[in-house]
């Protein structure tokens, strides 16, 4: 159990550690935008690199197979029952989908001079994703991507230019819509 509790306690520190560190990447290329294309008089301070604290002490890689190894020893047992499973929380609730009321919630950013959007499945088997450049068209179709994310490989306005592209999504299921639109995501862009 000791074992158990050392990689569950390492794999949370590695998550928050990545929730942190990619949070300080968002604002550093927001800061480091401002500093480029700005018009503001000052840039303000720059964003503080995250304290990742002491982090708990090593494991051997593998802890998800680790932990699947033991949760299949644990079932093989012949006084093994469905409470058991229940109680250890090695069989979980029963997932339904309400494909009615689903609604997609990603994320939009720039990573190396391309929009990156980050969404999850969710139960899902894809998303269709609908984009405004704010050249007067409005939203039009721009992709059906199944795996997560997705990379918007438009090029970004000219040198000098500016836009506010808007996404929005809405979840699919086998060839059809499914639930509602998502809510529009805004990100500037800038040549």
């Amino acid at each position: 159990m000791a074992a158990v509790v050392a990689d569950a306690a390492y794999f949370h520190w590695c998550i928050t550690a990545q929730t942190q560190i990619a949070t300080y990447s968002q604002q550093w290329t927001a800061y480091k935008n401002a500093a480029r294309n700005g018009t503001a008089p000052t840039l303000g301070i720059a964003p503080v690199a995250p304290n990742l604290g002491t982090p708990p002490a090593a494991v051997a890689p593998g802890i998800f197979t680790r932990a699947t190894a033991l949760a299949q020893r644990i079932k093989k047992q012949p006084g093994y029952t469905e409470s058991i499973g229940l109680a250890l929380q090695l069989i979980g609730a029963d997932q339904t989908i309400d494909f009615s009321a689903a609604k997609p919630v990603f994320t939009a950013g720039l990573d190396a001079g391309q929009v990156t959007l980050g969404w999850t499945k969710q139960g899902m088997d894809g998303i269709e994703f609908w984009v405004d450049r704010g050249d007067a068209k409005g939203f039009v179709f721009l992709a059906v991507d199944t795996i997560p994310d997705y990379t918007d490989t438009a090029a970004l306005p000219s040198a000098g230019a500016s836009a506010l592209w808007k996404y929005k999504g809405i979840y699919l299921h086998g060839d059809s819509q499914a639930g509602h639109w998502s809510d529009v995501v805004s990100l500037p862009v800038a040549g």
